[in-house]
This record gives C-alpha cells, sequence and structure tokens, in this order.
C-alpha cells in the first residue's frame, strides 16, 4: 500500500479511511499498468514519448492486450469495517447509494480523482495516456484502470448524459473535439471537497441559498410521514401566509433529512438557473438533504426551464433502471412553495398538493417567545412568518446594543417593520409613525371609534378566524374603514396614530400612480398595491378616496361602462384583502354605497369645537417655539372657525414672521399668519372676526 493511503484511518481518520484505501487500490493499478508498459516499450526511456509513434508502436497496440490489473478488495472491506464500528460512514459508500453508482461508475470516479489528490498522478497519467501534455484521466483509461474493457459501448453506458456520473454532476466530460475514449474526465472540486470530509456548500449556491427556521405542526409531521413513505414532490400554496417554507422545512426534519433552502427570486435574476438547479440538486444529494424553493411564480415567465427542471428533480427515482446503472431512491425530495396554483406543465410527475398553515395568534407568540428567549411582550398581531420573526428579533437586538438599551416592544415592532418588502414603497410613500394619541384632539367619540378601529386590527384573526365571525366567500379577514370630514380635521394623522399604536408603517397611495387614462390599467395598478401590501405589516391609506372609490352610474356610453368595471373591480378586492386599508374623502356623499356597506367602520371627523380649537392652538405654540407675551390663543379660539390642518398652517406661518424679524412669536405675526390662511382659503377678512387686532394687519 502507497504512502498516500498507508494506515487511511489513523492518518486521515475513520470517516475518509474508505476513500483513501480505495485511493490505494487505483495505485496499485496504475503500478501495475505503468509496470505492463514499461515491459512491453522497447524505448521507455525516449524522450519524445507521447509525440509521435513508430511502426513498431502501431504493431504493439495491434497485437498487445494488458492483462487486468490487480484487486485487493480485502484492504477495502477492512476499513470499511472500521467505520462501521467507529459509526463513521464513509461518504464514498453513501454517495454510491445516493446516486445510484454502480462499482464501474464508483471507479471511473476515482480515477478521476487522484490527480486532485497526489501530484504524481498527473505524470503518471500523462505516461499512460501516451501524452505528456493530458495529465488526466481519460475516458478508456479511467476504464481500464476500473477493470473495465475500454470500448465504447461500455463508455457511452457509464459517461452519457443521463448516466448517474455525469446526470448529477459528480464528473465532467471535456475535450468534447476529442474521439469519445479520448476525453477527459474531471471531478469538480465540490464533489471532491465532500468526499475529503468538506461541508462549505458550492461557491455558485453562496447567495441562492435560503437560511428557514423549521415551523412543527400538524400539517409539517404529516408531511413528514408521506415523505417517508416515497413523496418526492410536494407544492405548498402559501396564499402569503410566509409559513410554507417553514412547514416544508419542519417535515423534512421530521423525515430525518437536513434542509437546503433555495431562494428562487435570486435564482430568477442569475444567469443559466436551469445549470444552477442541476448544481442544487448535486449539493441536497451531497449532503443528504431535501431542497425546499420559493415562491414558485418567481420562475413562471422568464425561467420556466429552471422551474421544470427543479420539479422534475424528483423525478429521478421514477425513471426505470437501464443500462447506466440502478438509479436512487431519490435522497432528495422537493418541496415547493408559492401564492399562485400548480400548473401541471411544470412538471411530468403530479405533487402531492397541501396548503400552508395560517399561523395563529398563540402560534406567533410562541415562535417571538422561542427567538427572544423570554416572556418579553411581543407584537403577536404582526402577520409574519417563522423566519421573519428571527430576523426582527436579531435586528432589534442588533439596534438595542448600538444604543445601549434593553430589547422592548418598540424595538420589536420595528425589527418587525424592517421585514417589510420595499415593492410597495414604488406604488406608495411610505410613513413612519412619528404621532400618537396625546398628539390628536378630537371629539371623545371620535377617539372611542378611533380605538376601537385599532382594536379591529388588533384582534381580527380570532374573531373572523378563530370564532369564524367571516365564514366562506373567498373574504379575507382584513379590515376597512372610511374617514370623512373636512380638509385638516384629522384624518390623515388619525392613520398615522392606528399605525403606530399598532407598530405597522403607513403607507400613502399616491393616486398620480394608480390612475391612468388607458382602459384597464388603473385596475392593474390598484392590484398590484393590494398585492405587495398583502405582504407588509402596514397600514394602507387611500387619500380623496372618492377619486378611485366614486359612485358607480348609469351606463351611456362606453366610458361610464369601464368606469363602472373600475368600480367593480374595487368592491371585489376590498372584500378579499387581509390588512388594515383607510380611505379617506372629503365628499362622504360621492363614495359608492356598495363600498360603505363593505367597510367595517365609518368615522365622521366633525370641525374642531371652541374648546378643541383651543387645545389646538396651544399644541402648536409650543417650546422650544419663542412665544411672546402678548398670545391671546383664547381670541384664536373663539373668532377664528379653522380646522386643525389650517391651525397648524398658521402656526406655522407665524413662527416664519418672527424667525425673520429675530424675536419670538406675538399677535402681530399670529393675526397677519391667519389673514394669510384666509386668503388661501377664500375667505374675507371681516372686522367682526378679527375685532381688536384688526389694526395689526395694516
Amino acid at each position: 500500500m502507497s504512502e498516500l493511503a498507508r494506515s487511511p484511518v489513523a492518518a486521515a481518520g475513520v470517516g475518509l479511511g474508505h476513500l483513501f484505501a480505495r485511493v490505494a487500490l487505483v495505485e496499485a493499478r496504475v503500478r501495475a499498468m505503468v509496470e505492463h508498459r514499461r515491459r512491453d516499450d522497447p524505448a521507455p526511456d525516449d524522450p519524445f514519448r507521447g509525440l509521435y509513434l513508430t511502426d513498431d508502436d502501431v504493431d504493439r497496440l495491434l497485437a498487445a492486450r494488458a492483462p487486468g490489473p490487480p484487486r485487493d478488495d480485502e484492504a477495502v472491506r477492512e476499513v470499511e469495517q472500521a467505520c462501521t464500528t467507529a459509526g463513521t460512514p464513509s461518504r464514498l459508500r453513501e454517495l454510491q447509494r445516493a446516486c445510484g453508482l454502480s462499482d464501474l461508475d464508483v471507479e471511473i470516479l476515482l480515477a478521476a480523482l487522484v490527480p486532485d489528490l497526489d501530484a504524481r498522478f498527473e505524470r503518471l497519467y500523462g505516461y499512460l495516456n501516451d501524452d505528456v501534455t493530458r495529465r488526466r484521466a481519460t475516458i478508456g483509461l479511467a476504464l481500464e484502470i476500473g477493470a473495465a474493457r475500454p470500448t465504447a459501448v461500455t463508455a457511452r453506458r457509464r459517461l452519457t448524459a443521463g448516466a448517474p456520473l455525469l446526470h448529477h454532476l459528480l464528473v465532467t466530460v471535456e475535450d468534447t473535439e476529442r474521439p469519445f475514449l479520448s476525453r477527459g474526465l474531471r471531478v469538480p472540486d465540490r464533489v471532491a471537497a465532500h468526499l475529503l470530509g468538506g461541508d462549505d456548500p458550492d461557491a455558485a449556491l453562496t447567495d441562492l441559498l435560503a437560511d428557514i427556521t423549521p415551523a412543527p405542526g400538524s400539517l409539517a409531521d404529516d408531511l413528514g410521514r408521506v415523505l417517508t413513505g416515497g413523496v418526492r414532490l410536494v407544492y405548498l400554496r402559501d396564499h402569503g401566509r410566509r409559513t410554507g417554507t417553514a412547514t416544508a422545512a419542519a417535515a423534512l426534519q421530521a423525515a430525518g433529512l437536513g434542509v437546503l433552502g433555495l431562494d428562487l427570486q435570486r435564482l430568477a435574476s442569475r444567469p443559466a438557473p436551469e445549470e444552477l438547479v442541476r448544481v442544487a440538486g448535486r449539493e441536497a444529494l451531497l449532503r443528504g438533504c431535501g431542497i425546499v424553493a420559493e415562491p414558485v411564480e418567481a420562475l413562471t415567465e422568464g425561467s420556466a426551464d429552471a422551474l421544470r427542471r427543479l420539479a422534475s428533480l424528483s423525478e429521478d427515482a421514477a425513471q426505470p433502471p437501464g443500462p447506466a446503472g440502478p438509479r436512487p431512491a431519490l435522497a432528495a425530495p422537493v418541496l415547493l412553495t408559492g401564492d399562485v396554483s400548480w400548473d401541471p406543465a411544470w412538471s411530468r410527475e403530479v405533487p402531492l398538493t397541501a396548503e400552508s398553515p395560517r399561523l395563529a395568534p398563540t402560534d406567533r407568540e410562541r415562535l417571538w417567545t422561542t427567538a427572544l428567549g423570554d416572556a418579553t411582550a411581543v407584537p403577536v398581531h404582526l402577520h409574519l412568518g417563522p423566519g421573519q420573526i428571527g430576523r426582527a428579533v436579531r435586528w432589534a437586538r442588533l439596534t438595542a446594543t448600538l444604543d445601549e438599551r434593553p430589547v422592548d416592544r418598540g424595538l420589536l415592532q420595528a425589527g418587525a417593520r424592517a421585514q417589510n418588502a420595499a415593492g410597495l414603497e414604488r406604488l406608495s410613500r411610505r410613513v413612519e409613525p412619528a404621532v400618537g394619541w396625546p398628539d390628536l384632539v378630537l371629539t371623545d367619540v371620535v377617539s372611542v371609534q378611533l380605538r376601537e378601529l385599532a382594536a379591529r386590527a388588533r384582534h381580527r384573526e380570532k374573531v373572523l378566524t378563530e370564532w369564524r365571525m367571516r365564514p366562506g366567500g373567498g373574504r379575507g379577514i382584513g379590515v376597512a374603514a372610511l374617514f370623512a370630514g373636512d380638509s385638516g380635521t384629522g384624518k390623515t394623522m388619525s392613520a398615522e396614530v392606528i399605525a403606530g399604536e399598532l407598530g405597522l408603517d403607513l403607507y400613502r397611495v399616491d393616486l398620480a400612480t394608480v390612475v391612468d387614462k388607458y382602459v384597464g390599467e388603473t385596475e392593474k395598478n390598484l392590484e398590484k398595491i393590494f398585492t405587495q401590501a398583502a405582504g407588509v405589516n402596514g397600514v394602507l391609506l387611500f387619500d380623496e378616496a372618492d377619486a378611485v372609490f366614486g359612485k358607480r352610474s348609469e351606463v351611456r356610453d362606453a366610458h361610464d361602462r369601464y368606469a363602472n368595471i373600475e368600480s367593480a373591480y374595487l368592491l371585489q378586492r376590498m372584500e378579499t384583502f387581509d390588512g388594515l386599508a383607510i380611505l379617506s374623502t372629503n365628499l362622504r356623499a360621492n363614495i359608492d354605497e356598495a363600498f360603505t356597506r363593505r367597510l367595517d367602520c365609518i368615522i365622521d371627523f366633525p370641525t374642531p369645537t371652541e374648546e378643541l380649537r383651543l387645545q389646538l392652538w396651544t399644541n402648536c405654540l409650543a417650546p422650544p417655539l419663542p412665544l411672546g407675551d402678548d398670545l391671546d390663543l383664547s381670541f384664536c379660539a373663539s373668532a377664528f372657525e379653522l380646522t386643525g390642518g389650517n391651525i397648524r398652517s398658521a402656526a406655522t406661518t407665524a413662527a416664519y414672521l418672527a424667525a425673520a424679524v429675530d424675536r419670538p412669536v406675538g399677535m402681530a405675526e399670529l393675526i397677519t399668519a391667519v389673514e394669510q390662511e384666509y386668503r388661501k382659503l377664500g375667505r374675507l377678512v371681516l372686522e367682526r372676526e378679527f375685532g381688536r387686532y384688526l389694526a395689526l394687519l395694516r
């Protein structure tokens, strides 16, 4: 036995012993072949060997046949027995079983591998190839080392595209312009590293692999049972619940398999995605994992071939045994998730299809508590999947480390908001809530209604799902509200306060990005908004909603008909929306009655009373703004019937006027600011309203 493989169990560890014992056997065969070649070579020391052929060489090639190389299977069996005794299985033997390799396939693999393990074999192979420039095993040489007669029939059975070695990318064939038996063989670096004990993923997959947090449950247990029973292809329709991949990962664990997560969004953006799918399939076989990939809709258009290839990884076991050797009993099930229905064109095999489970508040509380490690109050009302909860907790902990503060509910909510996708921001303006309940100046009735709306949004899963208060009809579990009132009465600010109370971002829909003059485009834009909103934790605010939620009219021409179709679409889409949507309007009478029936609550924002106006003036004119001693806010509240928005605008104008003359805000600045606000509103400046302060305007 050579120095390379002398006492392989002691030198390389029991797990690698079998590999090096087989390598030693390859070396013994190579030595025998070299000795045989030198015995029959009339000029073994010819410096130009491999660069030309003499007549004697031709005659010798026609007449001679090398004897079969020696075998030392007893040493290999001893090492295999040592591996079994130590409980460290041979990776080479496991790979053979997983990929359905015949014994000759293993010999070919080893013959191609040894130049990467021992540089001496480069020169030896150059000699045996009769070409000093060819330092890797050719197909013919590999077959000869493997004790097989190197014929074209044998070679093509073992080394064509459908054969296990090439099908699973364990060996690549080079020099395709040469005759078949003269083509070179190479073992990819990832396969060589795996056989030597390496577990780092293939470099081509580094940014495609996804870290998936398993979520055990009854569905995962059932899937684990059927996977153990032989099911190879599973499709979980997620419906935006973000639980499909976590359930699939738990199912693989229940079946005793590892998890290889694949991000199909990133895969679709890479060149040659179909080839990367094959690399992922090989990685799963090397690791003994199943593949969990999502979302399938990322591949349904431009990369449909990659999706079909991904689904076909599960078909390998179903193919009948052929001349290339026995097929494996597939070690890599494929579990796909997505929001769309399964298309039979994606696979010849029929998948087991199931619906992803909906996480109940108690499930989310358990996931939050597990990820956080304690019983800190957690935002269980936020719709996050298991993986998103883990990332939100990590975000909160990193931020807490930066700010040197403990992880609290506010940081957890901010971490949850950080998991929102950016797609909705391209269709709306994201507003991070910066106001709270103390900033609202409203009547008691409106305040109570707003708090009830926040409670609806917080507990809608319990009421609508667990207590089944909205069964059937394909309706969602969303909450929709209408804020009606004059401009400046606090509608938008109230929406921001509710978003802040729930720990959500506010997404204010820009109608300029929605309404389109072309027929059907407005509906498409709205669908994009609702689809993106379903994937984030946020409040969707349609400001000036009567522009798109207006009344349907009698059809007199084609314009009326298409306008009614737009409204009908919105009626249907609002019912299936799962989030929190707030419509605000200055003209409640313009909202279609069919919309109002589908609204969970309608809140009217009245013009503020004198008492509320005084509170608004006080809130708007407060430190650190410097204030003069002559301010008469009671007069402003009683004399000027303005809304909160107008009061805020007037206060800001007064601050600018005071800053221009570098003095505190006094009545002169405030009266001038109110007069400017009146002009903006188109109202007359009357002496009875300005009273004794009218002189300040002159």
